[in-house]
């Protein structure tokens, strides 16, 4: 079976980090700025860590707060810290899911009981008009965003997007905006992709505590021993973020936080490792867009080219996308499970499906290629 079902960095990637494996030794650990590495302490994680943070996601590093290794964790532990102090209600509040979107986010919301109302994504984010019609409802308690390359279409939002999020007018108090971005380094076609920032944007208007803001180095540097971080204003980590995570917390990984401001020093150096991801994957996405180009092209399905990200958005025509996974399979390739990019796995019109070109070999996505646009050609013509 070919592997395609989700969004991993292959070993290729994975090795330009092999740097954050080299040995430190515990009086350099104990000699840290004064502070013992070791020990613990440091709940808010190292201060340079935070200020890498800050330059991706255009915050102050004030804002900053490191986790572990995964951003979902952070996420799903902010969602639950909403739900805990009351400020969204299991059964009663309402996130809205922009969609095609990614399938954890929903899961999310599921595992906790908040209902989810699926609204459009068009090319420039959320469907606004339908976003700033919905939020008239006090029971809609928030959305969730993933502002640069988004999952699984690639979309950026566009100033005018992020500008009406910040200023939308809601009828609950406690609305929130879950800032995912997730993909904000990951460009491999032209230059760096940018949004202005969430965070300013709502706090000229007022609203400095509607945004909960994530990222993590799990794409950049090791998924399995990376760096994640959220970011709130100051005012909404005091009252609500900081009382849960020095409870549930002495100390986070400093060690691992330290492996990483080692290897990287600014933003600049971000910037020049992710340049070698996108030597890496640049070469995958066009093999894929220029087989889906000459094949998928003739069967009425229509697939997204991103400049950025790990996924490529492929719609076939309604009710199709189902008979396209089942072909697929028994064709030797397992592709994301249709209906996963909206919320309760329910698609709508059975035709989005998120094909993931990142974890495979060239020779292996060839083959998978193959086998998608003749799974789309068949399931089309039956």
């Amino acid at each position: 079976m070919i592997d395609a079902t989700r969004g991993k960095p292959n070993a290729r990637q994975v090795a330009l980090s092999e740097g954050l494996l080299a040995p430190i030794s515990v009086d350099e650990l104990q000699a840290y700025k004064g502070a013992d590495l070791l020990n613990y302490g440091g709940g808010e994680g190292l201060a340079e860590m935070k200020a890498l943070f800050a330059s991706i996601l255009d915050v102050q590093p004030e804002n900053v707060i490191v986790g572990g290794n995964s951003s979902l964790t952070m996420m799903f532990d902010m969602v639950s810290n909403l739900v805990n102090t009351g400020l969204w209600i299991p059964g009663k509040s309402k996130i809205l899911c922009p969609s095609p979107g990614y399938d954890r986010h929903f899961t999310i919301c599921e595992h906790l009981k908040l209902e989810m109302i699926t609204i459009p994504m068009t090319q420039d984010g959320p469907d606004m008009d339908k976003a700033e019609e919905m939020v008239k409802d006090p029971n809609v308690a928030g959305i969730w965003c993933v502002p640069i390359f988004s999952n699984p279409q690639g979309c950026v939002y566009s100033a005018d997007t992020v500008r009406r999020l910040a200023e939308m007018k809601t009828a609950n108090p406690n609305f929130k905006i879950l800032w995912d971005n997730a993909y904000a380094m990951h460009h491999f076609q032209g230059s760096r992709q940018t949004v202005p920032s969430i965070l300013a944007e709502c706090t000229k208007n007022g609203y400095e505590n509607r945004p909960i803001l994530f990222t993590s180095f799990s794409k950049i540097t090791i998924p399995g021993a990376a760096v994640s971080c959220l970011a709130a204003s100051v005012s909404f980590l005091d009252k609500v973020i900081r009382p849960r995570i020095f409870t549930q917390t002495i100390g986070p990984d400093k060690i691992n936080q330290y492996r990483h401001i080692k290897m990287f020093n600014n933003l600049s150096d971000i910037e020049n490792h992710m340049a070698k991801h996108a030597e890496i994957l640049r070469p995958k996405f066009k093999l894929v867009d220029d087989m889906f180009k000459q094949c998928l092209s003739k069967t009425g399905a229509t697939f997204g080219s991103p400049d950025g990200g790990y996924f490529i958005s492929v719609d076939t025509p309604p009710n199709k996308a189902k008979k396209v996974e089942a072909l697929c399979k028994e064709s030797g390739l397992l592709i994301t499970n249709a209906g996963a990019t909206f919320p309760y796995g329910k698609d709508p019109n059975d035709s989005n499906i998120r094909f993931a070109p990142t974890f495979l070999s060239l020779e292996q996505l060839q083959q998978a290629a193959e086998i998608f646009c003749s799974a789309v050609s068949v399931a089309i013509k039956t």
